[in-house]
């Protein structure tokens, strides 16, 4: 288990593989056992082959709509959460360290000139 510290170090875009990560394990999950649930049904009810491969077939094409609903969904809030995030862009990182670069040749050669008076 990760300590607080830990969890803190991780990069955000990790965090959120993380986090999509776990939650497609949860719709393949739910998958698995609504399929175990529809056989269940199907044996119970008494269908025949082709009734359970129509019966499969629908089930199967609302669960693949659910599963692209949910993660639209997830893709919505992580960019509405991100959008909440102030992060500097990489050309925005980029300029602040050509600044700092230039800053800090100035200050060599000022640290330069007044060690050579």
């Amino acid at each position: 288990m990760e300590s607080q510290g830990q969890k803190e170090k991780r990069s955000i875009p990790d965090q959120f593989r993380d986090a999509w990560s776990h939650a497609l394990a949860a719709v393949s999950s739910a998958e698995d056992e609504a399929q175990k649930a529809l056989s269940r049904v199907s044996d119970l009810a008494g269908w025949g082959p082709e009734e359970v491969r129509r019966h499969a077939r629908e089930f199967a094409e609302r669960l693949s709509g659910q599963r692209r609903e949910i993660e639209k969904n997830i893709d919505q809030g992580v960019k509405k959460a991100l959008s909440r995030v102030k992060l500097p862009r990489r050309e925005e990182i980029e300029s602040l360290q050509k600044r700092v670069q230039a800053l800090t040749a100035k200050v060599d050669a000022l640290a330069t000139k007044r060690g050579s008076r």
